[in-house]
């Protein structure tokens, strides 16, 4: 049998989700639970993998078992994890159902606090610059134009292709904080916090929108800017086909608080 966890988690204290030799993630945290819960151990497959610091509103995650699931896990998994991780919902699946391989769409949203601000510290990059965000917004926009995403793809990341389809980009701003989203059929190690990165350059002045275009045919790293800070970073959402409901889904439009 075979079932897709559905979990939110704050990443500032793990090198990412995934499993790793020597360092803490969120994989091994949540596949320790499962293993002593479940009584056998107990291999998760995530829908991604996020980077050491980085956020998720909603992830998931397969995992198969011979075993009916006992009463009250999501309950007692919940009760034994620490606080930067939560269960929402387990969910029976299909046994080809991918938790990675079956997702249709992904969605990010990286957070510019314009403000200094103690409590998004932890969420979002607080920036000491001045931004035109007109700037910023239609550079952003000449994304939609191209599937080939080198010059944002970290070096070595271990990716078979730089080619991804992006669907959705823009910038809102609530309050004092600026919102970047992105949604891709796929998205690239670090490619988003290099976007972002380079796009904060173009917002100082440091970049025209001819430029940031440039940046992008060049289809080399180095011509891009440096990566934006982890914290900013959250994956909001991924769309399956079929869908997994609307009721597997936390709804973010309520963050940030402030």
């Amino acid at each position: 049998m075979r079932y897709v966890l559905h979990l939110s988690y704050f990443g500032k204290n793990y090198s990412g989700w995934q499993r790793q030799d020597n360092a803490l993630s969120v994989q091994e945290e949540v596949e320790n639970t499962l293993s002593t819960l479940l009584k056998n151990k107990t291999e998760l497959t995530g829908c991604g993998r996020t980077d050491s610091g980085v956020h998720a509103h909603n992830f998931y995650a397969h995992f198969d078992t011979e075993s009916p699931l006992p009463k009250e896990l999501l309950y007692h998994a919940n009760s034994v994890l620490c606080s930067d991780i939560t269960l929402h919902g387990i969910i029976s699946v299909p046994h080809d159902w991918h938790a990675r391989f079956s997702a249709v769409k992904r969605s990010y949203r990286y957070y510019i606090s314009l403000v200094k601000n103690p409590f998004m510290r932890d969420f979002s990059w607080q920036t000491p610059y001045s931004l035109d965000i007109n700037s910023m917004k239609l550079a952003a926009d000449t994304l939609k134009d191209y599937n080939d995403f080198t010059s944002f793809a970290r070096l070595h990341g271990g990716q078979k292709t730089n080619f991804c389809t992006i669907k959705n980009v823009g910038f809102t701003q609530k309050n004092n904080t600026l919102i970047f989203e992105i949604s891709a059929d796929r998205f690239l190690r670090n490619m988003v916090r290099a976007i972002v990165g380079t796009l904060v350059d173009v917002g100082r002045g440091y970049l025209s929108t001819s430029e940031f275009i440039s940046i992008i045919e060049d289809k080399d790293r180095s011509s891009a800017g440096a990566s934006a800070p982890a914290q900013g970073l959250f994956l909001t959402s991924v769309e399956y086909n079929p869908t997994l409901g609307k009721e597997h889904y936390k709804n973010v439009e309520d963050f940030p608080y402030l």
